[in-house]
């Protein structure tokens, strides 16, 4: 870099200005030796051993079971999923059959607002019956009613 302090020898005095501009030449040429060394000396560093990696095996996962949707509406008639239950004996029959899955599936118990707790003790008593040690009650948080889907 070079800048003009003052008049040269020989000059007419004219040339007064500074020169205040960069001389970006050295810096391009040590830039590009930079990008010369990068090129030469990534190869030597992402060589390694040959190794043998081993194979990854895959393992059968444990399937979560789905959960048991009771429901009871406002008459206070159970229901398997969207199955009308008949009686309480074929309730505890069907639930029976799904405590012997393992693991076990978690019932979660539907109950309408305007349902009789009886009807709903009824299906809770069905599942204690059976076996089943997960149950969990459904409500709406947010205090809006839902149709159900049965309809009712």
């Amino acid at each position: 870099m070079a800048m003009h302090l003052g008049p040269s020898e020989g000059s007419n005095g004219d040339d007064g200005e500074l020169l205040t501009t960069i001389n970006t030449t050295p810096l391009v040429d040590v830039m590009l030796v930079l990008l010369i060394i990068f090129l030469i000396t990534i190869p030597v560093v992402t060589t390694s051993i040959k190794v043998e990696l081993p194979h990854e095996v895959q393992q059968p996962r444990e399937t979560k079971p789905d959960n048991i949707i009771l429901s009871v509406n406002a008459q206070g008639q159970a229901y398997v999923y969207d199955a009308p239950v008949r009686s309480q004996a074929d309730l505890i029959k069907q639930l029976t059959n799904f405590a012997e899955k393992k693991p076990q599936p978690e019932v979660q118990i539907r109950g309408d607002a305007k349902a009789d707790f009886e009807a709903v003790g009824r299906v809770l008593y069905a599942a204690q019956v059976a076996g089943l040690t997960k149950v969990r009650f459904v409500t709406d948080p947010q205090g809006l009613s839902t149709a159900s889907p049965q309809g009712n």
